[in-house]
């Protein structure tokens, strides 16, 4: 597919109503909004260049990506594939799980990992495994349910918007990528049942998200950004773009704070945020569009800037050590904004790799570090 040429430039502007805390957070900078009516595919953080990229470079021997790539196939050792698929996925908030939420977590990493393990070597066993973990969900998955009588009623459109990019994330691979010119053989059936799992999902879950103003709005326009790449949709994509594109300057403040460290009281909240805003700006610069990287002054970076003070312990919330996690976002934004700050983040922890609670995809090192933006 080619990208869009044509398409006009509209002006946002967005008017922010109170957050929770009863304080209002700000009005939107105006920002360029690109209509895309025609999509690249891969589309979904990478790219048919940059996977071939990065494999070439493991098969060449560089080190770095060589020991990133490593702890891809660490993930995909040490986990289970599994057999079956839950109709109903049963989720609790505040960390409660139960066995479906812990699988469908895991799944979609797996199959993320199954898909770029497939790209790098052009196995067709690799391929397999990754269309039977997006089939048995596509086919089984019927809907949400709640832990218990504590479990926020909205949980389910959160795991939703958590879980569903990475699972497309997978899909763009295994349907668009060849490699020698040979796709991965996902049948055209199985593609429209998949399609039909995103509508469900993303109609009676991720669509009702609660105006919460924080990383359940970061993580639901992010995913509905992914999911209008697959289907091909510039509706949905661009209710997602829009969405982000309000939601910034209402989660990160104009000096870059995020206000969910001290909120949340830990350190892992404002990343999902950050980690959201990041992939879908990752996004949009694939379709040819910078605005969201570039927007409210580059407002991601000062986020990122932000929580280089968390980790320095001088925001005033100090709920961050320089042993806590480092999301995987962190990678993606780095390899944008070439920041001093993002440099010191990644360094952290890198290679970056899935979150230990598999929210967001991971495996970052491997596919976007300095790799150029192909």
């Amino acid at each position: 597919m080619k990208r869009s040429k044509t398409g006009a430039r509209l002006i946002c502007l967005g008017v922010f109503l109170l957050t929770a805390t009863g304080k209002i957070t700000g009005q939107a900078d105006a920002a360029a909004s690109s209509h895309i009516s025609t999509f690249i595919h891969p589309g979904v953080l990478n790219t048919q260049a940059s996977l071939d990229l990065i494999g070439s470079q493991v098969n060449d021997g560089d080190p770095v990506r060589t020991a990133s790539y490593q702890k891809l196939l660490d993930y995909i050792s040490g986990s289970t594939y599994p057999t079956s698929f839950p109709h109903i996925v049963v989720v609790g908030s505040n960390g409660a799980t139960s066995p479906s939420k812990t699988q469908i977590r895991h799944d979609a990493e797996l199959v993320y990992a199954l898909a770029l393990r497939w790209a790098k070597t052009g196995h067709a066993e690799y391929a397999a495994q990754a269309i039977g973990i997006l089939n048995g969900w596509a086919s089984n998955f019927q809907g949400y349910a709640l832990l218990n009588a504590q479990t926020n009623p909205n949980q389910p459109d959160l795991e939703a918007s958590w879980t569903t990019p990475s699972f497309v994330a997978a899909a763009e691979i295994i349907r668009y990528y060849t490699v020698n010119g040979q796709s991965a053989g996902w049948s055209s059936g199985a593609i429209d049942t998949f399609s039909t799992f995103l509508n469900l999902v993303k109609n009676n879950y991720i669509d009702n998200i609660p105006a919460y103003h924080n990383n359940w709005d970061a993580s639901a326009g992010y995913a509905k950004m992914a999911i209008g790449i697959f289907l091909n949709s510039a509706t949905v994509y661009q209710n997602g773009y829009d969405f982000m594109m309000s939601h910034l300057p209402v989660v990160i403040d104009s000096n870059g704070t995020l206000p969910e460290l001290c909120v949340r009281k830990d350190c892992v909240h404002y990343q999902y945020s950050l980690t959201a805003f990041a992939y879908a700006a990752e996004l949009a610069r694939i379709q040819g569009d910078n605005s969201l990287w570039t927007a409210d002054g580059s407002i991601i970076s000062a986020g990122y800037d932000f929580m280089r003070a968390a980790y320095d312990q001088t925001t005033g919330c100090n709920y961050c050590t320089t042993s806590s996690a480092v999301y995987p976002g962190v990678e993606v934004a780095y390899n944008y904004y070439k920041t001093s700050n993002l440099s010191y983040l990644r360094a952290l922890d890198a290679p970056l790799e899935v979150p230990l609670d598999n929210t967001f995809l991971g495996f970052t090192t491997y596919t976007h570090f300095n790799v150029p933006s192909l």
